[in-house]
Parts: structure tokens; sequence; C-alpha cells
């Protein structure tokens, strides 16, 4: 069986790290991913993930990510149940990164980020490939 996800978006709040019980940190966060199709005379469709990140990745995303961040994560799906404060069980379907990277220059985050904070009209994405993967805070490409 196979249970792998890749996905590149942007992040739709600040992450907020967390602790578990016993310490462990976590981040829970979401993230919006166009379409690769567009229907004709259509606007393009975004799809939103919610991603749940632990350890050494829950602290990373925290430390280097913001809203509208452009990030890429592989993982795996993984669902779960529970029961809402209404006592109906519910169903949430979450991806579990394995690894996250960066996807842009830290310019084209920094005007990533002014887009997002509806700060400047004049933004044009950054079309140019430039995945960058960090391992430790010595690694950073910026």
């Amino acid at each position: 069986m196979l249970n792998v996800v890749a996905l590149v978006g942007r992040i739709v709040a600040d992450p907020e790290l967390r602790q578990t019980p016993s310490d462990i940190p976590v981040v829970r966060f979401s993230i919006a991913v166009a379409r690769s199709y567009v229907r004709q005379g259509e606007e393009r469709q975004t799809d939103f993930f919610d991603i749940v990140a632990w350890r050494g990745n829950a602290e990373f995303v925290c430390n280097h990510f913001k809203k509208g961040n452009l990030i890429a994560v592989d993982g795996t799906i993984q669902t779960r149940t529970y029961q809402g404060n209404d006592g109906i069980k519910r169903k949430a379907v979450e991806i579990i990164a394995s690894n996250v990277h960066f996807v842009e220059s830290k310019a084209a985050s920094q005007e990533s980020l002014a887009y997002a904070s509806g700060n400047d009209g004049d933004f044009k994405p950054n079309n140019k490939n430039t995945s960058e993967e960090a391992g430790d805070n010595n690694d950073l490409p910026f």
C-alpha cells in the first residue's frame, strides 16, 4: 500500500507552536494550493489542506514561515474521528508532514507577506524555481 502526499502552497495563517502534555512540539496549519487546471471561462480553484507537523518540523515551520509564505510539504494522509462539543461524531482528514521545505527566496517571501497583508498593490509573483531545503539554522539560505 502507498500513502504519499506532496503539496506546494501558501500558508493561510501564522503557525503557532504548541506542546502536547508530554512536551512534544506540534503545529497545525493550513495551506492554500491552487489547482493545476482552469476550466475555460472560470477562475482557478484553490483547495485548502490541514497540515500537522511534529517535533523538529513543527519548530522549523514556526521559526521560519508566516502567513502567505510558499511552503512545500511531503508526508502522508491521515484520517481520524472525534466527537464534537455538540456530541456529533466527526471525521478529520490531515496531512502529517514528514518534511517541510522552502520554495522561494527570502526576498520573494517578503513580497508574498506584503501581498498577503494587503500592503503591496503592485505584487508580482516570483516565477523562479528556487526550491531550497534547509537542515539546521546554519544552512539557511538567508
